[in-house]
C-alpha cells in the first residue's frame, strides 16, 4: 500500500505579497525551501490560520533571506498579506518507509526568518 505523507511543512509564515495577475503559484524564500526541503515547482498545500482557505498550488523560488511569501494568480483571493498561512508538501512511500519517515517542520517568526525546524510535532493533549 502507499501512503501520502507529510513531507515538510512551513509553519505559520506570514503572507508579503497577493498578486492576482502573477503568473500562478507561491513564491517562497528560497533559504525557507532549502532548509525545508520544498522543491521550486513541487506542489504544495496552503492553509490559511486567518481565513481557514485551503489551496493547492506549486512552490518558485524567491529570494534567498527576503522573507517573502506571495500567494499568486487565483490563489490570490484565498489570502492577503499579513495573513498566517502553513505551507505544506506530501510525499508518497510504502508502508515500510512510512514507518521510519520524519517530515521537516520549519518554524519562522513573524518576519518569516527561521526561528528552528524539528523533525516531529509534540503529542496533542487533551
Amino acid at each position: 500500500m502507499q501512503l501520502n505523507v507529510l513531507k515538510a511543512k512551513i509553519h505559520r509564515a506570514t503572507v508579503t505579497h497577493a498578486e492576482l495577475h502573477y503568473e500562478g503559484s507561491c513564491a517562497i524564500d528560497g533559504r525557507l525551501l532549502d532548509i525545508s526541503g520544498i522543491r521550486e515547482y513541487e506542489q504544495i498545500h496552503i492553509y490559511n490560520v486567518n481565513n481557514g482557505a485551503r489551496f493547492v498550488t506549486y512552490a518558485i523560488r524567491g529570494e534567498e533571506g527576503s522573507g517573502v511569501i506571495s500567494v499568486n494568480g487565483a490563489a490570490a483571493h484565498c489570502a492577503q498579506p499579513g495573513d498566517l498561512v502553513i505551507i505544506c508538501a506530501y510525499g508518497v512511500c510504502d508502508e515500510a518507509e512510512a514507518a521510519k519517515h520524519k517530515p521537516t517542520l520549519v518554524y519562522v517568526d513573524r518576519h518569516n526568518a527561521l526561528t528552528h525546524t524539528n523533525r516531529s510535532m509534540p503529542a496533542q493533549a487533551a
